[in-house]
């Protein structure tokens, strides 16, 4: 399967003339210097250094349990961590991250790390395990890692250098798990249940599954890749079978007069039930899975089907360089005025399609979002606020990235990636890996760190740095799945059965003459001119900061030609006229809303000039400006507690909750830095005895026995700067439980000026157990995590010795290229939602349990949220050795369950390592 280079009938391909969204003359500039291969090595070899250092100690500290918890370095094993809801259905007990991982050993010529992995998963994954599992997640991460392994071992075994023992030993695996996956398909429409037990598949009562009746889009319609490809390299047709007819299913249930389709549908009777559509959670890899099964199979009725959707979205849903889901019945009716983070793998997909320049804008857009952040918040709303503000280590942007470097050749895309490694490092890097951040907005860390991580950030990022002589294999022979595991495009071609179409589903003619049939030259479109891309991401620049620099103020510009000033926001009103029309010169469209509310909409490609679309983004920048004025934010923000004491340095970031009284840190940009101590009483509800202890320290209570501002006044008489309650319920976590902030006691509360927090049992236990470690835990009460360069600079009262140890840091980071791989292995450093995410928004079918635990009369809860009773179902008891014929296999996994006074023992033995690395980076 070549690519025709011809020119493609496909309407607004990037060829055609620009339409300019806004002028901004003084920010045009010349193009990006192109990187030298000496600075792309290194930043490739930095690649490797934080791959080895995920892997590595997931390996030590984690393996063979399904993730790695980077904060209490252990393993996460499913029933013996309190429940997350939904997310935890892609935990199965089979080693996931590891199986996830295996074809990007490989891409990063990690060979004999690959044979090893190869093995451990042959001898010790168990696929019959007596569990309920999500068959979205178990196909994309499971089944397409066993079959992305086995691609490229078979691979490495033509090269005749390694793996010529193996003999197909992944695929039968692969092959186990796709029958295990095939109860689900047993239904009437052909659409999978979304959950399917290993062991006893679905609706039996020993299945604990099977009842369910909606599925997201994508978990039905993300299979075919998979499913064909094992079909392919098994020679079994059902699993391609299965997965086509569903997604016929699909096709065939598609809104006809919009041609789009829904987030949610009913398995049984193929009613959407949740009619909101977009790119984004819930629909995302069922457009990436039509246009790609084309490219691998080679069937033209799925680019049919892409393009026929691909042009609904791009005249409804697509609002350069925003993205907005709409209704399917009523697609001029925008759904909902924010976006969430799984949208970043789009802009990659166009580039597949060839529609490089929307690629451009929406690109562009996140990446200023990102900026602004550091990461990408899970959703933000049309006017780059954080919506929901947990960043789970999601690896879509740089996907993206990696593709439109592809594509375009322009060096901006190579420090765009740099940006991506330096935030990783900067921000979720800590000791055993690389922490989730539970809140961009604070920086606070989550115990997790998902098999996906690894499965792709660092596949897209190392070749996003590296040329076609620095991989094993021409990586064009492969395509990349969701999960970007690696099929071969060979398979177009083997075992090839002729597959019957659904005769339930009834196809239309539909007029093609606007899809292209071929693939792009890139080269051809580009001329090799990386400043094609820099002429539209320029007028973007701005986009999210709005500020874009002026020469001359808008009043001299006006002055000449006696024009009228442009209408500003305090003067606006909906039922004007002339303030509309003024509107619609500026490229400003007004939505009514059907809760009564009215919604702007910028699109400066409308406006009537570059003039008018810089008034309207003025426009636009004042009326969010007022819109905020207006508002009262009825909960405060979550706070940061950051451990800056030795072994930590400013790397465990914890997410704490506010008070509604005393010192408000969000005004105070230091933030309160001091050693913490135990009160006595420990519930500090009544005089403090060990006042000489207390007094200049950050004290450390107890919840329980009398109101949080009794405490803070006992403590605050005793002479402490600050104080952290921490939770008296065992086992409460902010992983699973919305925040908190303490309420006062209904009276006067100025009396209190020093800093108070609450940490749930989880975090307050990491610093009660570093205090019995190291005795002296020093921690910083901030509205949000510092950069550790910040903490430390001109710190008064730092020792020699400390300032020693930055200072040969510094030196040291300019001999990483010195160093050997096993040195920097062992060199190893080691998300505040503001609401719910439900099932099918959640990125990877992430849905929190957000049940929450009884509380005190003086403890408010911060946000409502509801619980998640149906994820008591996907809670399964670990089993016993009696349990099971492998008993070995059950002590291996109790086996890694490790206490905090061992994990930081072992750290210690990283300490010098960590002291010698540049503050920022490594």
């Amino acid at each position: 399967m070549g690519c025709v280079v011809e020119k493609p009938r496909a309407r607004g391909l990037m060829w055609t003339q620009l339409v300019v969204y806004l002028v901004c003359q003084a920010l045009l500039g010349a193009g990006h210097a192109a990187m030298t291969k000496e600075e792309k090595s290194q930043l490739r070899v930095q690649v490797l250094e934080m791959f080895d250092h995920a892997y590595g100690n997931y390996m030590q500290h984690a393996y063979p349990a399904d993730e790695l918890m980077p904060l209490t370095c252990r393993g996460r094993i499913r029933g013996q961590e309190p429940s997350r809801g939904d997310v935890d259905d892609a935990l199965g007990k089979f080693s996931l991250t590891l199986i996830d991982t295996l074809d990007t050993l490989v891409v990063l010529n990690r060979s004999q790390e690959f044979e090893d992995a190869v093995r451990k998963v042959i001898n010790d994954v168990n696929l019959d395990n007596d569990i309920v599992v999500s068959v979205f997640e178990t196909n994309i991460r499971v089944l397409g890692g066993l079959l992305g392994g086995h691609s490229v071992a078979i691979m490495l075994k033509d090269k005749g250098e390694r793996m010529l023992w193996y003999n197909d030993e992944l695929l039968h695996m692969a092959k186990e798990l796709g029958y295990k996956l095939l109860p689900a398909f047993n239904t009437t429409s052909g659409l999978p249940y979304p959950r399917v037990n290993l062991k006893f598949g679905v609706g039996k009562p020993e299945a604990r599954t099977g009842t369910e009746t909606d599925t997201c889009t994508a978990c039905a319609g993300t299979l075919i890749l998979e499913f064909a490809a094992l079909s392919r390299f098994t020679g079994i047709a059902i699993f391609e079978e299965h997965a086509r007819k569903a997604l016929d299913f699909i096709w065939e249930k598609r809104q006809r007069s919009s041609n789009l389709v829904g987030v949610t549908i009913n398995i049984h009777t193929g009613d959407w039930v949740r009619k909101d559509s977009g790119v984004g959670a819930g629909i995302d890899s069922y457009y990436e899975y039509l246009l790609k099964a084309y490219v691998l199979l080679g069937d033209d009725n799925f680019l049919e089907r892409f393009n026929t959707h691909y042009d609904a979205i791009m005249r409804y849903i697509s609002q350069p360089p925003l993205l907005l889901d709409v209704h399917i019945h009523k697609p001029m009716l925008t759904a909902r005025t924010w976006m969430d983070s799984l949208l970043a793998f789009f802009p990659g997909l166009q580039v597949l399609k060839g529609d490089i320049r929307p690629a451009i804008e929406t690109h562009e857009m996140l990446y200023q979002v990102i900026k602004k952040h550091n990461f990408l918040p899970e959703a933000f709303t049309t006017d780059f606020r954080v919506h929901w503000a947990q960043h789970p280590l999601r690896p879509e942007f740089a996907e993206s990235t990696y593709f439109l470097y592809k594509a375009t050749s322009d060096p901006y895309y190579l420090e765009v990636g740099k940006t991506i490694i330096e935030n990783l490092n900067k921000y979720a890097r800590v000791p055993c890996g690389f922490a989730a951040v539970k809140d961009v907005r604070t920086g606070s860390h989550e115990d997790r760190m998902d098999s996906f991580f690894l499965a792709e950030m660092f596949k897209y990022l190392y070749l996003l740095f590296s040329e076609r002589e620095d991989l094993l294999f021409d990586i064009e022979d492969y395509i990349f799945t969701t999960e970007a595991h690696l099929l071969p495009l060979w398979l177009s071609t083997a075992n090839h059965t002729q597959v019957k179409k659904n005769k339930t589903s009834q196809y239309t003619e539909l007029d093609d003459s606007n899809f292209d049939w071929s693939c792009p030259n890139t080269q051809i479109l580009f001329r090799n001119d990386p400043l094609y891309a820099q002429s539209i991401r320029e007028p973007l620049k701005n986009v999210v900061d709005k500020n874009c620099p002026r020469t001359t103020s808008r009043m001299d510009e006006i002055s000449g030609n006696g024009n009228r000033p442009p209408l500003r926001a305090r003067d606006f009103m909906a039922s004007n006229p002339e303030h509309l029309d003024i509107l619609k010169k500026m490229g400003v469209s007004l939505i009514h809303l059907k809760d009564g509310r009215v919604q702007l909409v910028q699109h400066a490609n409308q406006a009537a000039s570059s003039i008018d679309a810089e008034d309207g983004l003025r426009f636009m920048q004042e009326m969010i400006e007022l819109s905020s004025q207006q508002q009262k934010e009825q909960q405060l923000p979550p706070r940061a507690v950051q451990i800056v004491s030795h072994p930590f340095y400013g790397r465990v970031v914890l997410t704490a909750g506010p008070a509604q009284f005393g010192m408000d840190l969000s005004k105070n940009v230091a933030g309160c830095r001091g050693f913490v101590a135990k009160t006595e009483p420990y519930s500090g509800c009544s005089e403090i005895t060990n006042t000489e202890v207390i007094k200049g320290k950050i004290a450390l209570m107890q919840r329980g026995q009398c109101m949080f501002a009794e405490k803070a006044r006992n403590v605050q008489r005793s002479g402490a700067i600050g104080g952290i309650v921490i939770d008296d319920n065992e086992g409460s976590s902010s992983d699973t439980a919305p925040l908190f902030q303490m309420a006062g006691d209904g009276k006067n509360t100025d009396d209190i000026t020093i800093p108070m927090l609450f940490l749930f049992s989880k975090e307050g236990n990491i610093i009660l157990d570093a205090i019995r470690e190291y005795q002296e835990v020093e921690v910083l009460l901030s509205d949000k995590a510092k950069d550790r360069a910040t903490i430390f600079k001109d710190l008064e009262g730092e020792s020699g010795e400390q300032r020693s140890l930055e200072n040969d840091s510094q030196k040291q980071i300019s001999k990483e290229q010195s160093i050997p791989q096993e040195e920097l292995v062992n060199a190893k450093d080691s998300e505040g939602d503001s609401s719910p995410i439900s099932p099918v928004d959640a990125p990877h079918s992430s849905d929190r349990d957000h049940s929450r635990n009884p509380t005190d009369g003086d403890l408010s809860p911060e946000i409502k949220q509801p619980s998640n009773e149906a994820s008591q179902n996907s809670v399964e008891k670990s089993q016993t050795p009696s349990e099971t014929p492998e008993e070995s296999k059950s002590e291996r996994w109790d086996s890694k369950v490790q206490p905090i006074e061992s994990i930081l023992a072992d750290w210690k033995e990283d300490i010098e390592a960590f002291e010698m690395m540049e503050k920022d980076e490594l």
